[in-house]
């Protein structure tokens, strides 16, 4: 697990199998707000992990793309875990990778919480190319590590 101190806030990143998008989306965080030493850390959860084969705990294109940047494994969990209620009510920020999809979802497991959820729209396969999805859930990430940087800054002033 990447370093983390007393009174770290937590962002949680949701998607379907906690499989491939969101444990991408919780590495490229931690490896960013670990380097930053931005006191934010990041987990991830599905809302359906049944859909994903027992055995399959991380996604072979999100293990060769933490590799090729050069970002370690520690940064995402071992494996797989569903998302509770508990999760939600630990989080500050809560993202779910893809609208049109998890909003149904959350709206039926979690409705107090459809509204209190950030939505970005990052497809799965086959609609969006392994590489194109990563690519767009990184460039999420980053925006999202400037915004708090940003706040940080201004809460120090």
């Amino acid at each position: 697990m990447p370093y983390e101190r007393e009174n770290m806030d937590r962002v949680l990143f949701i998607c379907t199998g906690n499989y491939y998008r969101s444990r991408f989306a919780e590495a490229v965080f931690n490896h960013h707000a670990e380097a930053l030493d931005l006191p934010w850390r990041a987990f991830s959860r599905g809302l359906a992990i049944h859909l994903v084969p027992p055995g399959f705990d991380l996604s072979p294109h999100t293990r060769k793309h933490l590799e090729t940047r050069n970002m370690e494994l520690r940064h995402t969990a071992p494996d797989r875990r569903q998302l509770t209620a508990e999760d939600l009510g630990g989080s500050r920020l809560a993202v779910a990778l893809k609208d049109a999809e998890h909003r149904p979802m959350v709206r039926t497991q979690f409705p107090e919480w459809e509204e209190r959820i950030v939505y970005w729209d990052v497809g799965d396969q086959p609609d969006v190319a392994p590489d194109d999805g990563l690519a767009m859930i990184e460039k999420q990430v980053v925006g999202l590590i400037n915004d708090l940087l940003a706040a940080e800054e201004l809460a120090v002033r």
